[in-house]
């Protein structure tokens, strides 16, 4: 017999209630399978499979408009771009599901020993499953490149440069002797299409894709409660400081959410569409490479830059699409290491960063072009995390997690904590486990030893737990 327990959730209430039908009230019922946790409210999908991050959330499908847009961002997410569609001249990858595929990380090429030095870098099939970053020291950009090295392009069109990394090992051990080993990338760029940047005058950081879980309620956050978590996330006694990071966007003075520094406030859907896949929208007009010789060569092959690659109605689609995927449940809560773990996770003081549950805001979250999804107001979720800056330290094996790019308010040294909700599938659904912003971390192990600064106290209370604790804390991670 399939035992579930039964969650009653109401429009404007959280878990929990008790009321019912005959109240008057908007109820949605859902049914939970023993072994299993809500995660986002209405929003979780009880699935442990490879598409566990692409399926909608029941409240889309029950929407017969809003399920045949999410079908139609669903394509566009995934539907390769080509030359005679928009793609190019330079990108990065050919479509938002190259890199995020089903929805998660597509295995980063940094470590498929394409480069030259034989240990991975830029890729050779049609796409990177990374961005990279390029600045001059003082934060300026190159003359003849922007903020990204697009590492690809069309046929006859030669890419901006190409990344290759060299992997640096060090070893550790446990107090109680096991033994751990973390590696460090070091960056080298060649075939710069035009001026070759001296190493000494360049900052080169790295970023694999994001998981896109949980998105839509992210975006439904309620603001004042990230921002009551910044006016009290201080703990002195574990160096635990955290700031919001606060970003103009579109004109408008906004909290950050989104992105590995919190740099965005919202999916950056149009940004993506431009910097990542050369597809020029109504925001970004122009083509990346604008006054670059790729143009030229473009013209060449046939481009024309006469006209939008894709309009906002379809972009709104995509925003709907990702924000209208289930979470993963949690799984195994009964298991009796699982529940071990959670109390490791309490007492390396992991939870005073990655907040445990937060709370969607009345209204629900709102598309780009003012779409209201009212369905994800007023919500429990459990995302693991504040959403908060926090200085993730720098000396690490004399290298640590600054890689000296600013974004807004957050320094090189400033990451938003990364919410946990659904990690443990992501073996499942993108076939590895390479973690943190560049994907040196090749296992939640590493990601944890990395942590520094602000993390120096949770990292340390992990490494003086006996071997059994570890296995347990790791169990537990593999559960959300």
């Amino acid at each position: 017999m399939n035992h579930t327990i039964r969650y009653l959730f109401l429009a404007a209430l959280t878990v929990g209630t008790t009321a019912c039908e005959d109240d008057g009230l908007d109820v949605t019922e859902i049914e939970v399978p023993k072994g299993y946790a809500l995660s986002a409210g209405i929003s979780t999908v009880f699935l442990n499979s490879p598409v566990a991050y692409d399926t909608q959330a029941d409240w889309v499908a029950g929407e017969t408009t809003l399920a045949m847009r999410f079908r139609d961002g669903d394509g566009l997410y995934d539907d390769a771009r080509t030359t005679g569609n928009g793609l190019g001249p330079v990108y990065a990858g050919y479509s938002c599901g190259s890199c995020h595929r089903n929805a998660g990380r597509t295995k980063p090429e940094l470590w498929n020993g394409n480069g030259i030095y034989g240990e991975g870098g830029s890729g050779s099939y049609g796409f990177s499953s990374m961005l990279v970053y390029v600045s001059r020291k003082n934060g300026a950009f190159f003359q003849n490149y922007g903020r990204v090295l697009h590492d690809q392009a069309i046929y006859g069109v030669q890419p901006e440069g190409k990344l290759n990394v060299k992997w640096h090992y060090e070893q550790g051990t446990f107090p109680d002797g096991e033994p751990y080993e973390l590696c460090y990338p070091e960056y080298f760029i060649t075939e710069w299409y035009a001026d070759s940047i001296r190493p000494e005058n360049l900052f080169c950081t790295v970023r694999i894709p994001l998981r896109h879980v949980g998105m839509g309620p992210m975006m439904a956050i309620d603001r004042h409660e990230i921002e009551q978590l910044a006016a009290k996330s201080n703990y002195p006694e574990y160096g635990i400081s955290g700031r919001a990071n606060y970003i103009t966007e579109k004109g408008k003075l906004q909290l950050g959410l989104s992105g590995n520094k919190a740099q965005h406030a919202d999916l950056t859907v149009e940004l993506g569409f431009s910097s990542d896949m050369g597809v020029t929208n109504s925001r970004y007009p122009e083509e990346i490479c604008e006054g670059q010789l790729q143009m030229q060569e473009g013209s060449m092959m046939g481009l024309t830059y006469d006209q939008l690659d894709i309009s906002a109605e379809d972009m709104e689609d995509v925003d709907l699409y990702m924000q209208g995927l289930g979470v993963p449940a949690r799984r195994n809560v009964d298991d009796p290491t699982v529940q071990h773990g959670e109390q490791m996770f309490y007492q390396a003081k992991c939870h005073l960063c990655h907040t445990v549950t937060l709370h969607t805001q009345p209204r629900g979250s709102t598309l780009l072009l003012g779409t209201q999804l009212t369905w994800l107001g007023s919500q429990t979720i459990h995302p693991y995390s504040d959403f908060l800056l926090h200085d993730m330290g720098s000396e690490i094996m004399g290298v640590g997690l600054n890689d000296n790019y600013v974004s807004g308010l957050a320094r090189g040294n400033e990451w938003r904590t990364t919410p946990l909700w659904g990690i443990g599938l992501q073996e499942k659904v993108n076939g590895h486990t390479y973690f943190l912003h560049d994907g040196r971390a090749r296992n939640l192990t590493e990601a944890i030893l990395w942590h520094g600064g602000e993390g120096e106290a949770s990292k340390n209370l992990f490494k003086q737990m006996d071997k059994d604790d570890r296995h347990a804390l790791l169990q537990f991670l593999n559960s959300l």
